[in-house]
Formats: structure tokens, sequence, C-alpha cells
């Protein structure tokens, strides 16, 4: 009877999965809930709709981008970054002139990373937390971390099964019935997975689903609005670079000083 251990084992693992995600849908549902009441009529600024697309370091590629589009700094192929213009127009532009530091160059990379970490963007991500909009740092029970807990759990029960298969059973239990038994907690966890694509979860990490509609309303805006990478207005271009990353520049000098420099450039 040890497979029967094991097929306790595959549904205690399923059942604490789904529990986990089915907990975190109904308090991400509440908190949507208020966050929808109080964030109503909230037009995204770019670095709000930076952060909740891509997090900390998309602000600083954010603020980085759009400096360089106004000759105010120097994004090199090389990677380097240089100050032309030393005064920053708001406390975004002055944290990375601040992270290039008083010689007014420095590589790209401790660059996003330093910018990322300072007090104006801690500021923005602690507002868009307390609007409902993003999701608190390092919050345990969310809809994305339970989904990933399921995800983890299938392959669990799938070995749990192949094991109970494998192993010698001195019961004479048809193989087909074991194999019934462990379809269930199987059926359960895929279960979960379909039902929160269905109702739209998506594992996001930063963004809260109020900040997700907001979102989805700024890219709807910006189709139609006719921008484009980089072949509409300057806000239409900021936008897809806020939104989509390093990935929606068009300009290949500019997206290639963001390349690690350990990896060869590729379009």
């Amino acid at each position: 009877m040890f497979w029967v251990l094991l097929l306790v084992l595959a549904w205690a693992s399923a059942g604490f999965a789904c529990a986990r995600l089915c907990l975190a849908a109904m308090r991400t549902a509440a908190a949507d809930r208020e966050a929808a009441a109080s964030g109503r009529g909230h037009d995204l600024t770019l670095y709000e709709a930076a952060f909740l697309s891509g997090g900390p370091t998309r602000v600083a590629d954010l603020t980085m981008v759009s400096m360089a589009r106004q000759r105010r700094l120097l994004l090199a192929h090389t990677g380097w970054a240089t100050v032309v213009d030393p005064r920053g127009h708001d406390e975004m532009e002055r944290s990375v002139i601040g992270a290039i530091g008083p010689g007014g160059q420095s590589l790209i990379a401790p660059v996003r990373a330093a910018a990322s970490g300072t007090e104006a963007v801690r500021t923005l991500a602690d507002d868009l937390v307390r609007a409902g909009l993003a999701i608190p740092e390092g919050a345990p029970e969310t809809v994305a971390a339970g989904l990933r807990q399921v995800r983890a759990t299938v392959p669990v029960v799938l070995a749990l099964g192949a094991a109970a298969l494998l192993l010698p059973d001195g019961t004479g239990t048809p193989r087909s019935l074991m194999c019934l038994w462990f379809a269930l907690p199987l059926l359960l966890t895929l279960s979960g997975l379909a039902i929160a694509r269905f109702e739209g979860h998506s594992p996001t990490r930063w963004a809260s689903p109020a900040g997700q509609r907001l979102l989805g309303a700024l890219k709807n805006r910006r189709t139609g609005d006719g921008g484009d990478d980089g072949g509409g207005d300057e806000r239409s271009f900021l936008t897809s670079v806020a939104v989509r990353g390093i990935r929606a520049i068009g300009e290949p000098a500019l997206r290639a000083a963001f390349t690690p420099r350990d990896q060869p450039w590729r379009e």
C-alpha cells in the first residue's frame, strides 16, 4: 500500500497549492474593488506606466532614453552614458545624473542598477501601492505566486504517480485504477490553472489587476493615436518604451547602448 502514501502526498500538494491560489485570488479581488473605486479616472504618468510594466529598472531605462532623446544625456553604443546637461528636470532625472557620478560619465549597467534603487523610485512604488495599482514588494500571497506554485505542483503529482506505478505493489491493485486516482489531483491543478487563465489573472510581478487595466487602457489609447516604435510623436515613443521596454526602441545604436557588454549585439 505504499502507493497510497504517494497518493496522499499528491493530494496534499495539489490541495495546498490550489487553496493558496484561491485565497490569493479572493484577497486580490477585494483589494481590486477598493483600487477600482479610488483609482477611477487616474491617468498613468510615463514613470508609473514604466514601473507597472517592468519595475524599477524600467523606470531608469525610460528616464535615460527620455534624456537621450532631448540631447541632455549621451548614450553611446559602447555602453557608456555621458551627461550633457547636469540639470535634471525632475527627481528621476536627478537620480540618474547622481548615479552617473560627479565625473559625468559611467557605464550604463551600474547606472541602471543605482538609479532603480533611489528614493525617487521607492516613493513612486509606494504611491502606486497605496493607490492599489502595484503589488507590494515581497507580498507572498499574490495570484502570481499562487500560479507559480500550482505550476510547480503539476510535475510533482506526475512524478509521484510515476513512482507509484514503477514501485512493486503487493496488494494487486490494477495499474489503471492507480492512474485514475493520481489523475484526480492532476486534474485539480490543471483546472486551477485553466480557471486563472479564464479569469484573466496575469502573473505580472509589478501591476495589480487595477494597474493592469490602466496599462491596457494606455496601450489601447496609444494604438488608437497611431503610435508605433518610434514612428509617432515623442510621447507615443516614450509610452512604447515605458510599456514594452528597450525592445521598443527602433534606433539600433540606442538599443545597443543597453545591451550587456558580455553578449553580442543582435537585432
